[in-house]
């Protein structure tokens, strides 16, 4: 596809680009006939990534490397984008962190960076892209919620609130988009086959527990078709269907506490 086609292409932004289901999204727009911003703290990655989409999909791809666990992240990442003279019209939210165990023994500071970056530099983000794309007439924001976000979850406390943030705040986005032109989705994945777990104190035995894992090509393009019909919030999976559905509902305790019980023992599993 030639220069000018290209740069007649929409625009997508990606965050958390350079590995997982970010990659993922990336390539799946790119193969949509869309530009992609790569945003992610590694800027080799990003740059391989960039490459690629080029030479495959004939597609422009701006590289913006940056910590969105910092303060003003959001900011600058617009800065980018406006400096570049790009226009988003679809952004995804998919950078998050989370970590396994003890609230109490996990380290302040990684409290910190995980509500920074599953919360605030997603609000930043929207309020940044989303009223542009009102103004239009047009745009999709994808949100990457979890699982656990809808319901509280022992031994990832902090992580399944961030999570329902994503959740409650996309569908309020999406009931108060109704009629702009502009789609919102909370994307809510269970365990996803992406090093996420791994690099989050969770081990899976694959012989075990490899079945939990969901591929993210998959998790992405069902994704993609939720938003094509502007469903608000998508399980794209269909064996946690039942979680999603028939356990956040009450008593809100007792399910609390069944499902400590089995993360509590999921370290039964760890390097087994």
């Amino acid at each position: 596809m030639g220069a000018e086609s290209a740069a007649a292409r929409p625009w997508a932004l990606v965050t958390g680009a350079s590995s997982g289901m970010g990659r993922v999204f990336a390539r799946e727009l790119a193969g949509r006939g869309m530009n992609v911003v790569l945003v992610a703290r590694s800027a080799d990655k990003l740059e391989a990534l960039a490459g690629e989409l080029r030479a495959r999909h004939g597609a422009e791809a701006l590289v913006v490397a940056r910590d969105l666990a910092e303060p003003g992240a959001a900011e600058r990442v617009g800065e980018a984008v406006d400096a570049a003279g790009v226009e988003v019209e679809v952004l995804v939210n998919n950078a998050g962190i989370g970590k396994f165990g003890r609230d109490v023994e996990i380290a302040a500071e990684y409290g910190r960076d995980a509500v920074m970056l599953n919360v605030v530099a997603v609000t930043g983000l929207v309020k940044r892209f989303m009223p542009g794309m009102v103004a239009r007439g047009s745009g999709s924001v994808v949100n990457v919620a979890s699982m656990a976000g809808f319901q509280a979850q022992p031994y990832m406390a902090l992580y399944a609130a961030t999570k329902a943030f994503v959740v409650n705040y996309s569908l309020g986005l999406w009931e108060e988009a109704r009629g702009t032109g502009v789609r919102v989705l909370a994307v809510c994945p269970g365990p996803v086959d992406t090093g996420f777990p791994i690099a989050n104190g969770i081990k899976y035995n694959r012989r075990k527990l490899g079945w939990l894992l969901a591929e993210p090509e998959q998790i992405v393009r069902q994704s993609l078709r939720a938003l094509d019909r502007n469903r608000g919030y998508t399980v794209p999976d269909a064996k946690n269907w039942p979680e999603a559905h028939l356990l956040p509902r009450r008593p809100r305790r007792l399910m609390t506490r069944l499902i400590g019980l089995v993360l509590r023992r999921f370290a039964d599993y760890q390097d087994r």
